[in-house]
């Protein structure tokens, strides 16, 4: 199980094979998914150096976790599953049985994301606006959600993508790309939702409500394969999702362009 992790966790840095100016097109591609996103948020990015720290930090966290936590957790669920019913049992119940491994990379992945966000109000005095908080969580959501794109993007130039697979696949040879830029903007504004919560000081109550829309986004691979939803049908699905959070998310960050008070003073 040790090695498995890290596998997972080594795989976003291996590519053999794939040239570094594929390298270099998936991180540009990837920081372009997440700056369309990240203007409607407007973080001051260059007056607070620190929101790059809180990227950084997430990005490295939450991959972590995913490759040391998320991953054996799921498979211990999976042996469990497997061990009270068989496997054709399990396929008929599909939608009921997938419900465990999809909340936990909920669970997992917005805990981790969570974690510099509640490294950063700490270091501010436990004191952050409304709007602090959302912009910090949409820069953790922002800085795992790039890092992981390179690594789709990688994973889809190292299985032989190039312009003749458009030719011969049409739009559906784009649709891991397509499907990539809606991911960046809803881990963007579904960590926003996460850190804003946490300004409120409710912040375990939205680290669930956080995870529970991380799993029912994460839900449409179970709706795919149990035939539910077609790949197009998936992709649109997770779109409309990403599009309808992001629009709470931008609404509660727009809404909140309150003074700081003068006896908090934010650091950085």
């Amino acid at each position: 199980m040790l090695q498995t992790s890290i596998n997972v966790f080594l795989g976003a840095f291996r590519f053999p094979g794939l040239a570094w100016t594929l390298i270099l097109l998936s991180v540009v591609l990837a920081l372009a998914c997440g700056a369309i996103w990240l203007t409607g948020y407007w973080p001051p990015v260059l007056k607070k150096p620190w929101l790059w720290a809180v990227a950084a930090v997430s990005a490295f966290l939450t991959w972590t976790a995913i490759a040391f936590v998320q991953v054996p957790l799921q498979n211990w669920t999976g042996q469990l599953l497997v061990h009270f019913w068989s496997p054709l049992v399990l396929q008929r119940w599909l939608l009921l049985a997938g419900i465990p491994q999809i909340w936990l990379s909920g669970l997992v992945q917005e805990g981790a994301k969570l974690v510099p966000m509640v490294g950063y109000w700490g270091w501010n005095k436990f004191s952050l606006t409304p709007k602090q908080g959302l912009i910090v969580g949409a820069m953790a959501g922002a800085g795992f959600g790039v890092f992981e794109a390179v690594w789709v993007f990688n994973t889809i130039f190292a299985s032989g993508f190039n312009w003749h697979s458009v030719e011969v696949g049409g739009y559906m040879a784009l649709l891991g790309f397509w499907e990539r830029l809606f991911s960046v903007g809803f881990h963007i504004a579904i960590s926003a939702l996460a850190g804003y919560g946490l300004a409120r000081r409710l912040g375990w109550q939205f680290y669930l409500i956080a995870s529970v829309l991380h799993g029912a986004a994460n839900y449409s691979v179970v709706l795919l394969q149990s035939g539910r939803l077609t790949a197009v049908q998936t992709e649109i699905y997770i779109a409309v999702f990403a599009a309808a959070v992001t629009a709470v998310a931008l609404w509660l960050r727009w809404r909140h362009e309150e003074t700081v008070p003068s006896d908090v003073q934010e650091k950085g």
